[in-house]
């Protein structure tokens, strides 16, 4: 990023920041025990409060001159810093360490009680000088294909930034350490640090965005290929499509936000631009979100109208195959049918019975041939009529 000279900006409430103090505490003399009093015991020791401290910094003019262990300490360097910073990170805090921060910086209790629980869609909401920013961050998995969401809550004040990381996503580290290089833009506050967060996050839309065209360009090829797992591919990447789009579209709106604040909040002009290139950028990425999720309701159609043709096509196979099949048992049964008929004949006049009409008959044989050719002819003359044979 280019250099540019040192100016710090007013803070997001509006209030003049030379004319901001945070308060010290005030000193409180120990109360006298007489001599003869038994020492009362030393107190228990509060808990580390640095487990979901991820890393925790004082600045001054956008160097680093504090690195606290923990929020209490964090907090008195602070307050040691009349125009310091304080950056701190956090990773799923528990709630004691969020209300201490809270009670520290005024944090508002609505605020705090999103960041505790989280499920949070993108915003941006104003409380007094305090600016709270909800953000969806997402990468790409390469091996399952799949986009994984995490949630990032950050709280902006006149001389602080809290981060809250619901997720692994975004590297936040890479982010302080990009800020840290570059002083003169640190030193533009808390707006600053608010503009590399959002910058990082919507750059992780990027490889997001060319892994789900890779995976469009497949299922095209699997739609057209007749792979019948295609259906299930397409329905699981439309689900990941709509949660994209309620993590990018607010987005937009959010920055024009802030972009409709500067003259009001005296936002730095150079800082102006790179907001509006993150605008851009959102911009770029719900775009083409919106047509990823067009796309895939395309490919369901076409893959509906291939699957509904291959079931058509083969429904027709079946009822030409039964055709022939039914042409098959017509040409057998007309062909019992033709030898059944002298069968029958011959049953007849084999039976053994001594007063049979014919039985002595000089004309009996050439009589029992001659009505079994004429049956035979006849049944064959009335299944050749009705195509049969």
């Amino acid at each position: 990023m280019p250099e540019r000279p040192h100016r710090r900006p007013s803070p997001p409430s509006g209030a003049k920041r030379s004319g901001w103090r945070r308060p010290a505490s005030p000193a409180v003399a120990p109360p006298s025990v007489p001599p003869s009093a038994p020492r009362p015991a030393p107190a228990a020791p509060n808990p580390p409060d640095h487990r979901s401290v991820i890393d925790s910094a004082v600045y001054r003019d956008g160097r680093r001159v504090a690195s606290p262990a923990t929020l209490a300490e964090t907090f008195r360097q602070l307050r040691e810093e009349p125009d310091g910073m304080a950056w701190i990170g956090l990773h799923r805090p528990t709630e004691p360490e969020l209300h201490s921060l809270a009670t520290e910086f005024n944090l508002h209790e609505l605020a705090v009680e999103d960041a505790l629980e989280a499920h949070q869609r993108p915003k941006l909401e104003r409380y007094g000088d305090t600016l709270f920013v909800v953000l969806r961050a997402a990468r790409y998995l390469d091996a399952q294909e799949e986009v994984e969401f995490a949630e990032l809550h950050v709280f902006v004040g006149p001389d602080f930034l809290i981060t809250v990381r619901h997720g692994s996503a975004p590297d936040l580290s890479a982010v302080r350490r990009r800020m840290e290089a570059n002083p003169q833009l640190l030193s533009l506050g808390p707006e600053a640090a608010l503009y590399a967060i959002l910058d990082a996050v919507v750059d992780g839309y990027a490889p997001v965005v060319e892994g789900v065209q890779t995976d469009i360009d497949e299922i095209e090829t699997e739609v057209f290929r007749g792979d019948p797992a295609v259906s299930r591919r397409i329905y699981e990447l439309s689900r990941e499509m709509v949660e994209f789009q309620r993590a990018t579209r607010p987005l937009v709106g959010m920055l024009h936000g802030l972009m409709a604040g500067f003259a009001k909040y005296g936002t730095d002009e150079e800082l102006q631009r790179y907001l509006r290139d993150v605008a851009d950028h959102v911009t770029h990425t719900s775009e083409r979100v919106d047509g990823f999720r067009q796309a895939l309701t395309e490919i369901l159609t076409v893959n509906a109208t291939l699957v509904s043709q291959q079931q058509n096509a083969e429904m027709r196979a079946l009822a030409e195959a039964g055709f022939e099949q039914n042409e098959e048992i017509k040409k057998i049964s007309s062909w019992a049918a033709i030898l059944f008929a002298p069968t029958l004949v011959g049953t007849i006049y084999g039976m053994n019975f001594e007063t049979m009409p014919e039985l002595k008959w000089a004309a009996g044989y050439p009589f029992a041939i001659l009505l079994m050719a004429v049956v035979c002819v006849s049944l064959y003359v009335i299944f050749k009529k009705r195509d049969w044979l």
